[in-house]
């Protein structure tokens, strides 16, 4: 099984001093006959951490979790209900830390349809397919800014349709297209 790369990371601004809580996530990308497409959830109104966000499945690490893959399958289970017998782990992109004070491990998998979801209520307002092609397409990356913390911070976005893809989520989708080469880091 890969391992994650060490020493390969990319820090959002303002979050290079905060103590950083080590997580997992899942990169889903899902075989479609019409084309590859990419799962994402909307987390709900009411979460402590990114509320409302566009985000990929995943958590925090569990002191029972035995690797980031672990850790991002059983969160997949939990909030969207994906079982990990659909997923192939393909391997890992660069270690993200967010401005926010999480250390997270995107975990990249092919999903084989068919398969039921069963959203966690509590966590997952929603979760939806995004094209693949239109997330690699550099066209469709803008440049935002925002005030946080006292500073101006830069980030991504990959607006679509009613949903708008920023923060984290969209870093590690801007380090795949810079992992197939359409763009540098």
């Amino acid at each position: 099984m890969p391992a994650p790369s060490v020493g390969d990371f990319v820090q959002e601004a303002g979050g290079e001093d905060l103590a950083l809580v080590p997580a997992a996530v899942l990169f889903p990308i899902v075989l479609r006959d019409a084309g590859k497409t990419v799962l994402l959830t909307q987390r709900t109104a009411h979460l402590r951490d990114h509320a409302g966000q566009i985000s990929f499945p995943g958590g925090r690490v569990e002191s029972h979790d035995l690797s980031p893959i672990h850790t991002a399958l059983r969160e997949t289970e939990e909030e969207i209900g994906l079982a990990r017998e659909c997923i192939e782990i393909l391997g890992f992109l660069p270690e993200y830390r967010t401005g926010t004070g999480f250390r997270v491990t995107p975990v990249v998998g092919l999903v084989t349809p068919p398969f039921a979801l069963a959203l966690d209520p509590f966590e997952v307002a929603e979760a939806f397919e995004v094209p693949l092609d239109f997330l690699l397409d550099p066209a469709n990356h803008q440049e935002h800014s925002l005030h946080y913390r006292g500073a101006l911070r830069h980030y991504f976005a990959m607006p679509y349709g009613d949903y708008f893809i920023w923060g984290a989520t969209a870093g590690m989708i801007r380090s795949l297209t810079a992992r197939l080469g359409l763009h540098p880091l």
